[in-house]
Formats: C-alpha cells, sequence, structure tokens
C-alpha cells in the first residue's frame, strides 16, 4: 500500500481534515515566507497539539538554519523534517549530529537524469522527487526509472492522477498538496478522496 502525505496544512480545520482522512504524514511548511501557507514554529506547535497521533508531522524548510531545524525535532514539534533548499550533505550530518536519530528528507528538483543521480548518492533516509517548489505541476514521469531507491513522489499529484501514478512508477509514497485544495484551502472531499486513492493500489 502506497504511504502519503498531505503538505501544505495551516490553518485548525486543514488539522481536522487529515485527523479524519488519516494519510501517513501531514506536512507543515515552516519560516518560508514566499508560501502562502507558510507558519511560524509556535503556530506549528499550536496546530500540532491538535494533530491525531496517527498521523507524523512533517517539517518543511527551505534553507533554514540547522539549528532551527534540530529544536523542533528534539522538542518534538515535528518527526521528521523534509529539505527543500539548497541543504547539501554537509547540512544534513550537522542536523544528525544536532538531532540524533533524527528522520531526515531530501526534496530533489527533476529536470534530467543528473538530477537523479544526486538523489541516489543521497544520505537522507528518504528523498522526494519533484518538479520545483510547490508549482503543483507534474515533472517528467520518464525520468523517475532512474532512480533506485525508495522515494516519495510530488509535485501534480490529484485524486484523479493517484492511480496511474503508483501504478506506473511504484513509489514509495506520495506528496500531495495543491491537488487537494479548492481556491489555495484545503479541501476535506479532495483529500479524502486522494488518501483512498492512495491505498486502494
Amino acid at each position: 500500500m502506497t504511504k502519503i502525505k498531505i503538505c501544505g496544512l495551516y490553518r485548525p480545520e486543514d488539522v481536522d481534515y487529515v485527523n479524519e482522512a488519516k494519510p501517513d504524514w501531514c506536512g507543515f511548511i515552516i519560516n518560508f515566507p514566499r508560501s502562502h501557507r507558510n507558519l511560524t514554529p509556535d503556530r506549528v506547535r499550536e496546530l500540532r497539539s491538535h494533530l491525531d497521533p496517527g498521523v507524523t508531522p512533517v517539517g518543511v524548510f527551505v534553507d533554514s538554519p540547522v539549528e532551527t531545524v534540530a529544536a523542533l525535532l528534539n522538542d518534538g514539534t515535528i518527526s521528521i523534517a523534509q529539505l527543500h533548499g539548497r541543504e547539501d550533505e554537509g547540512y544534513i550530518a550537522a542536523l544528525r549530529k544536532m538531532s540524533p536519530g533524527c528522520t531526515v528528507w531530501k526534496a530533489f528538483k527533476v529536470r534530467a537524469p543528473a538530477d537523479l543521480a544526486a538523489a541516489n548518492a543521497s544520505t537522507a533516509d528518504l528523498v522526494l522527487l519533484d518538479n520545483g517548489y510547490g508549482t503543483g505541476e507534474p515533472f517528467d514521469w520518464s525520468l523517475a526509472g532512474g532512480v533506485t531507491r525508495p522515494y516519495i513522489l510530488a509535485g501534480g499529484l490529484t485524486p484523479e492522477n493517484i492511480p496511474d501514478a503508483v501504478r506506473t512508477l511504484r513509489p514509495w509514497g506520495l506528496d500531495i498538496s495543491s491537488g487537494v485544495e479548492t481556491d489555495r484551502k484545503k479541501d476535506l472531499q479532495k483529500i479524502l478522496a486522494a488518501v483512498a486513492a492512495a491505498r486502494k493500489e
């Protein structure tokens, strides 16, 4: 069964929606003002306090100070750090030193086969293949054949195309945000449909 993450929660009702749908993970975008889903650490803690214990909270970061990420892992605000910026192997090593036993995911923008070589070589626990920073568009899925490790597929996913993505690519997991929104806000029915589609395959 394919795992699924609902990303970009930023309202109390978003937490209510994932509590009902029960995806494997939910994502909070932290300290990234370019996103309308951006949250401060304090706001994440507030929303996190209402999260169903069965849904694992993931913090999504873009070039945040490693100390910030480690602190949120260490105090239990998040259980997984998902890195979307220019964080390199040295950054990951520093994060592991500051937060022993932490789980780290690293996102890679897929444009060419060389991008997959970097993903294969990453020391992150899991890699995420995406088109960019929340563009809502898929990358060329034919490139995914070059991945030699389990990965999370992101970018352009919707409840409608999830079945085809899972059958074609067999990703370890899915990461969806704008595909479960209406007018840039999370939509309960779309979230329920996406989770059901992922688990059906």
